[in-house]
């Protein structure tokens, strides 16, 4: 019995929430290993959809195996429709909440009834802050010159030579910045205020590089540009005053936000909302049956290929840990997933 609501199916072995690199990959091997894994992918909303941030990717050139790159859509429908091939079951709803304190785990999904399972992946990602201004999401989402991921997309032929340009003030934004001069005839970081928040050696490092300067009390107010970016509109924050800045691409590097408000805090977290896993090179969370995979318990990285291999940890883990406590069963439960 959940909350009054009687379930007529038997426990999963495991439940994966999310639906991007680790998600997937995740899928694949505990599919493999005859978990019959079920995921919920989430549902398409303003700062987030299926597929999670590569979803938003136009060129990816840095993700193995595809020499003539490939963009984020494709390479998310590919993963899906592998993990599906050895029978992963798939459902298109969040979920929101979830009860880790008895066993079987309950979720709570948008709409459905709630599901019980032996075993969880949280493999819900994170999503970049953007400044929210007009036109950013729309050349963001086409490929046009708007990007939240300098090392994902800095190398690409379209930003290269050009006039660069990065929002932001702490460690994030000055890694991006030096990372960016590598390709870009100049880098201009833009900063709202008169000093940066981050750490004192990556501010000497940027500062010290011919290729970047700073435009200091500054805030973007628009994106220029139809189907490609030729500019930003900027506002000085001390005296107010408007002008225009000619670029040929812009990074928005002023932080991401972990996707883990459905977990109430029952999990372990960093201050900024990431998942610890207390056992390093683990994934393992503090709740014994719930592991972390991907970008929702890694601030540093954040690359495609990283998230993919911490799905295989996750699953590999999920699989032993099943094993030693006995719980999986060998059919999969019926909970109306495709």
């Amino acid at each position: 019995m959940i909350d009054g609501t009687d379930t007529a199916t038997a426990p999963e072995n495991v439940v994966i929430i999310g639906s991007g690199p680790a998600a997937w990959t995740a899928a694949v091997y505990a599919a493999r290993a005859n978990l019959h894994p079920l995921v919920f992918e989430g549902e398409p909303s303003r700062e987030m959809i299926p597929g999670g941030q590569l979803m938003w990717t136009t060129d990816i050139d840095n993700y193995p195996g595809f020499e003539e790159g490939i963009d984020g859509q494709t390479l998310m429908a590919r993963m899906k429709t592998q993990a599906e091939r050895f029978g992963t079951r798939v459902i298109g709803e969040n979920i929101a909440s979830v009860d880790f304190s008895q066993r079987p785990f309950v979720l709570r999904p948008s709409w459905s009834a709630p599901i019980t399972t032996h075993a969880v992946i949280v493999a819900t990602g994170a999503r970049a802050i953007w400044l929210d201004v007009p036109n950013e999401a729309r050349l963001a989402q086409s490929g046009g010159g708007v990007s939240a991921c300098a090392v994902c997309d800095g190398a690409l032929p379209f930003f290269r030579n050009k006039v660069l340009a990065v929002v932001g003030g702490g460690d994030s934004a000055m890694e991006e910045a030096t990372y960016l001069t590598k390709f870009a005839s100049e880098v201009v970081i833009i900063h709202r205020r008169d000093a940066f928040r981050a750490s004192k050696v990556m501010i000497e490092r940027a500062l010290k590089n011919p290729k970047i300067r700073v435009l200091w009390n500054s805030t973007v107010t628009e994106v220029l540009g139809g189907d490609e970016i030729t500019g930003l509109k900027l506002k000085d924050t001390v005296t107010g005053a408007a002008s225009e800045l000619t670029v040929g691409g812009l990074f928005v590097a002023i932080g991401h936000t972990p996707n883990t408000a459905f977990l109430d805090g029952q999990l372990a977290a960093t201050p900024g909302g990431y998942l610890v896993t207390p056992t390093p090179w683990r994934t393992a969370t503090n709740i014994a049956g719930v592991f972390a995979a991907g970008d929702v318990m890694d601030e540093y990285y954040r690359q495609a290929i990283t998230s993919a291999g911490t799905g295989c940890m996750a699953a590999l883990e999920a699989e032993r840990w099943l094993a030693e406590e006995g719980l999986e069963s060998e059919a999969p439960a019926s909970n109306g997933a495709a």
